[in-house]
């Protein structure tokens, strides 16, 4: 989730080719979240929560809820704004435990609790390098959701360039702590 000092065009210079990448994503550090490459501009991430759909959408849509869980978990997170509408901005802070600064923004363009939540993503650094993700939710059965972030990338450089930068890690992190969050609530 995070792609701090991130420059997705140099990267693009020295990338493996994409079938190697595909072929990448998915290793046993972090077998609850998978990734992949649906096409040459998105990546799909889903991961099952033990928790009931309107939980894991709450989780993602309450500032006092987001800073536990997001972001890698020995930095701190601020919420910094959270405006849950289409047409609202958000803005997080992670700040790392040398305290460095890392903020990502965005805007809402849908919200439907509790299925679906669209908005964009940049991260503040690399201004203009603007992602759509869509977070969907789905119930299975009573108390397990399948969470499904579909993120649309300008150009396919973009997209291996955050392949690159360790997202995976990052959002696998975020996903295990917001499993023990969730185990909490």
């Amino acid at each position: 989730m995070s792609c701090a000092n991130y420059n997705y065009r140099e990267r693009a210079k020295s990338m493996t080719p994409t079938d190697e990448i595909a072929g990448a994503l998915n290793d046993a550090n972090s077998s609850k979240l998978t990734v992949s490459t649906p096409s040459d501009r998105e990546i799909r991430m889903e991961r099952v929560f033990d928790a009931p759909r309107e939980l894991v959408y709450r989780a993602f849509t309450d500032p006092e809820l987001v800073p536990r869980w997001w972001g890698f978990r020995n930095s701190k997170t601020v919420v910094d704004k959270m405006d849950v509408r289409p047409g609202g901005s958000w803005r997080y802070v992670q700040v790392s435990p040398d305290g460095t600064e890392h903020a990502f923004r965005g805007e809402y363009r849908e919200v439907s609790p509790p299925e679906r939540i669209t908005w964009t993503f940049e991260y503040e650094p690399m201004a203009g390098h603007i992602l759509v993700e869509t977070m969907s939710f789905e119930a299975i059965g009573a108390n397990r959701t399948r969470a499904v972030t579909l993120s649309t990338f300008d150009t396919t450089e973009e997209r291996d360039g955050m392949l690159q930068s360790g997202m995976k890690a990052g959002a696998a992190e975020s996903y295990e702590r917001l499993a023990e969050l969730l185990a909490t609530l």
